[in-house]
């Protein structure tokens, strides 16, 4: 069992490792890009990474606290489906109607990788090979897709 300062020391040196084994990778349109706090340029729609003792997931978020506009987005995203699944070369889980952590509602595409456990580091080679291809393939699907969304900003 791991104290809570053990808890945070290694969360912050995962995410940080990643951060830094991420850095030199451009992305899809040649730029310098945080892969960790990656910036969608579209309120309300995040690309989000966890992990914990359990799993790792990575997922597009859609926090619009609007429900209306919240569902014209997911309905957006399910138009490009498709082009999702083929830039991911796999298919990810669609939730149209969850909460998050805090209880506020979200729709959720999302992929895990279980078991997988963040506090030790026999995993992060796993948990960097599961996270750092799916961020470029999201990285050049949303390249692409981001204009999709221009008139729901």
């Amino acid at each position: 069992m791991y104290s809570k300062a053990e808890i945070t020391q290694l969360r912050q040196a995962f995410w940080t490792a990643l951060g830094q084994y991420m850095a030199p990778v451009p992305s899809a349109e040649g730029d310098t890009t945080n892969w960790i706090n990656y910036k969608t340029g579209v309120k309300h729609v995040y690309f989000r990474m966890q992990a914990d003792n359990r799993r790792a997931s990575i997922a597009i978020d859609l926090l619009h606290p609007d429900a209306g506009i919240r569902e014209l987005f997911w309905e957006q995203f399910q138009e490009l489906r498709p082009l999702l699944h083929e830039t991911l070369g796999e298919t990810w889980t669609w939730e149209a109607d969850a909460t998050d952590a805090n209880g506020l509602p979200l729709s959720r595409i999302y992929t895990e990788l279980a078991p997988a456990n963040l506090f030790s580091r026999d995993d992060w080679p796993a948990l960097i090979s599961f996270f750092k291809p799916r961020l470029i393939a999201l990285d050049a699907f949303w390249t692409d897709a981001q204009y999709a969304f221009e008139a729901l900003k």
